[in-house]
């Protein structure tokens, strides 16, 4: 389907790949036909790609879930999954989450850049990325709950991961937003530079990741995203045994 159909494109130029929301009318409010095609770009990435960008057109980054979409009657609506049994409705939305997860791979580093709104399933896609770069003109907030709803698009493991139980905690529950100088105390961002700035800082952070050898830095995510779920001999057995990777692959010598 088109960028249009979607709401949503993908474009690479060599081992940069860029996912960008394209509703600006709309502040690029989210539907399950962007979260589907979403999860699709995962599949058509060329083998070469080393960074993903997520950018949203505009003056937001993205405004949350499109409740005239979410509150009608059609696929993807609350009225739809609520009438489903519930082991397909949590497979429904486990089809909404890929759209998220896909984030995650560990051959890929992914980069949010945040301008405007992050709000709700917005927030989410932001941290389902590994790298934030916000604007100083970026407001955050998890409102689901003003919906009388949870965050359900794999945001909130990464959201304690990044500021603790309590904090999280806090940020869900109230549905508060939060403003790009909080959100850099706290550990949200990890850089936040003048709205002017933004592309720039994007493409000089992409640069510096792109600057190691790919095998290397794939092995150095693998390393910091294991960490927290090990013990330290655990963590530096790991580190053994992904060092005698590189230099044996560096000899020559790897599989």
């Amino acid at each position: 389907m088109t960028a249009e159909a979607t709401g949503v494109r993908l474009t690479c130029d060599g081992p940069v790949a860029t996912v960008t929301l394209c509703r600006p009318d709309v502040l690029n409010a989210q539907t399950p036909a962007m979260w589907r095609a979403m999860s699709d770009f995962s599949r058509d990435l060329p083998g070469d790609v080393r960074v993903v960008v997520v950018r949203g057109e505009g003056r937001a980054f993205s405004a949350g879930l499109d409740l005239a979409v979410a509150g009608a009657s059609g696929p993807g609506s609350f009225a739809e999954l609520a009438t489903l049994p519930e082991p397909e409705c949590a497979e429904r939305i486990a089809e909404f989450q890929a759209g998220f997860t896909w984030l995650h791979r560990p051959d890929l580093v992914s980069v949010a850049a945040v301008q405007g709104h992050a709000i709700g399933a917005g927030f989410q896609l932001a941290l389902a990325c590994d790298l934030r770069v916000l604007s100083a003109d970026a407001k955050l907030s998890m409102a689901e709950v003003t919906l009388g709803l949870v965050p359900d698009l794999a945001g909130t493991k990464r959201l304690v991961e990044l500021v603790g139980y309590s904090r999280a905690l806090e940020i869900c529950a109230t549905g508060r937003r939060m403003d790009a100088a909080e959100a850099d105390r706290i550990g949200l961002a990890t850089l936040v530079v003048p709205a002017a700035d933004l592309d720039g800082a994007v493409r000089d952070l992409t640069a510096g990741l792109l600057s190691g050898p790919r095998d290397a830095v794939v092995e150095i995510k693998a390393l910091l995203a294991g960490a927290a779920g090990r013990s330290h001999a655990d963590q530096q057995r790991a580190e053994r045994e992904a060092q005698t990777r590189r230099l044996r692959d560096l000899a020559g010598r790897g599989e």
